[in-house]
């Protein structure tokens, strides 16, 4: 659940394997808490969390899921901001870190890591700029595939593969949906062909084509507007 060290030679990949530090954390946790200051670069070894707003401002929104195999808050590290999001866990997880001392040393050093950053960040950006645009979407079902399609992103979130471990209650989290609604919206998705329900996760079929639902949803409630 650690890719980019593939990235690295041999000795970057010792020095680094070994500044490693690795917790558990318990829904009810924060691994970032809006305005801390970053001083780690996190990755998802095991389990789910979540990325999303201070609701005791206003309406809650939940930006995206983090499953296991990302690696999340590179940006905040390169500015050296405090954070302007929280991340916390929708159920007990593991969690990497690897401190901003590392982190910047392996940008210094290793170009292949410099281009796993950008790679990340140029991702990121295309996901969030489409989550904008669908989450001022109402249609239920929408939202479930935009959610569902974000935690299958194959750079961003290589350790998934084709099964997702979720609940349909914490689907219900990420889309902004009750459990009941997410239950019809996966049935639905499951009638066309775009995934399979299993025991305790769901399983892409065709993430292209699920992707084409998203965005036939996103153009029709621009059509509307």
């Amino acid at each position: 659940m650690i890719p980019w060290l593939g990235v690295l030679d041999d000795a970057e990949r010792q020095r680094v394997v070994g500044a490693l530090q690795v917790v558990e954390a318990s829904p009810g946790d924060f691994v970032c808490k809006i305005g801390r200051r970053a001083n780690y670069w996190f990755g998802v070894l095991d389990g789910l969390l979540k990325m999303s707003n201070d609701s005791s401002h206003g309406q809650a929104i939940t930006y995206t899921g983090l499953p296991p195999g990302a690696w999340f808050g590179e940006g905040t590290l390169l500015k050296r901001e405090v954070y302007r999001y929280n991340i916390e866990p929708l159920r007990r997880s593991v969690v990497a870190g690897l401190e901003i001392a590392g982190f910047e040393w392996l940008l210094e050093r290793s170009i292949p890591f410099n281009r796993y950053v950008m790679s990340l960040l140029n991702e990121r950006l295309g996901q969030f700029i489409a989550a904008r645009e669908i989450d001022r979407m109402n249609d239920p079902d929408t939202r479930v595939a935009r959610s569902l399609a974000a935690l299958f992103h194959p750079v961003l979130y290589p350790g998934v593969g084709t099964l997702l471990r979720i609940t349909q209650q914490e689907l219900g989290y990420l889309a902004g949906l009750s459990r009941q609604r997410v239950n019809e919206a996966l049935r639905s998705l499951q009638a066309e062909g775009l995934i399979g329900i299993e025991y305790g996760g769901v399983r892409v079929l065709d993430l292209e084509q699920l992707r084409r639902h998203v965005h036939r949803g996103a153009d029709g409630a621009a059509q509307a507007r």
